[in-house]
């Protein structure tokens, strides 16, 4: 397990708009994203501190959802704003539904054991409690070291990405939460879906231009996740680089593989 640390939001939002300008073909969509992490990085800096987390309790129901809902209307004025068409509609239709029906989305994607089984607007849930999530994953936690399952051991989420950290003359896997984005370690050869070992039924796909990140597969689950490898390109932010790099995922998809779990961009 590496430390916890603060996320650094302009960081992501820095990578964000480099890869808009060098990757036009995701430029929409990248700066759409943009906006969704300046929207984040102030959410986490204004309002996450000021949640008091329970002491004790399941992770998840530690989170402030209060201060959720009290943002919620400056996102969806976001999205309506800036978003792709769909999702700009879910906006405008989450934004007539009532306060009562909002906490019960918000809850549903707390509660969900899989994001994918969240419900209706869990776009705009996700998008609002990953900042709190990673404000209180943040403090540093007892027994998490020497980790090693299959999702993440702060709040049980699936993992997101993989990332390749540099160490020694080669590089240590880890696997970064789709939700509050912890880190934790995890072996080279083994799926972070199913648990299968046979490297020759893990197989490992790159694209022409694209060098710092591939397609990690396995044919006996047909599951996939991409991996950003960080000896290879220092400057990459891996929640940014994979959502740049929709192209793999829907080559992924194209032949047969699901990803694990899905980026807030819907790739």
């Amino acid at each position: 397990m590496i430390p916890a640390k603060k996320p650094d939001g302009n960081k992501r939002i820095e990578r964000a708009f480099d890869l808009a300008g060098r990757h036009p073909g995701a430029a929409e969509v990248l700066n759409f994203y943009r906006r969704i992490l300046e929207f984040q990085k102030d959410l986490y800096e204004r309002a996450a501190p000021r949640a008091a987390p329970a002491p004790d309790g399941p992770f998840r129901e530690r989170l402030d959802v209060d201060i959720a809902m009290q943002e919620l209307p400056k996102l969806l004025s976001l999205v309506q704003g800036n978003g792709p068409s769909k999702l700009a509609q879910e906006a405008a239709e989450f934004g007539r539904v009532s306060p009562e029906e909002r906490l019960q989305v918000l809850k549903l994607f707390l509660n969900a054991k899989d994001a994918d089984d969240a419900g209706p607007y869990a776009f705009f849930a996700r998008v609002l409690l990953q900042p709190l999530a990673e404000h209180l994953a943040a403090i540093p936690a007892a027994g998490l070291a020497g980790f090693s399952g299959m999702v993440c051991p702060t709040c049980d989420a699936k993992p997101q990405v993989a990332v390749l950290h540099p160490e020694g003359d080669g590089g240590k896997r880890f696997l970064v939460c789709s939700f509050c984005t912890t880190e934790w370690e995890f072996r080279r050869v083994l799926c972070p879906n199913c648990g299968e070992e046979d490297y020759t039924k893990l197989p490992r796909y790159s694209a022409e231009g694209i060098s710092a990140v591939r397609v990690e597969a396995c044919e006996s689950c047909h599951s996939y996740l991409k991996s950003v490898d960080l000896t290879v390109d220092g400057h990459a932010v891996p929640l940014v680089d994979e959502v740049a790099t929709a192209s793999l995922d829907l080559w992924a998809m194209e032949n047969g593989f699901h990803k694990i779990r899905r980026n807030l961009m819907g790739f």
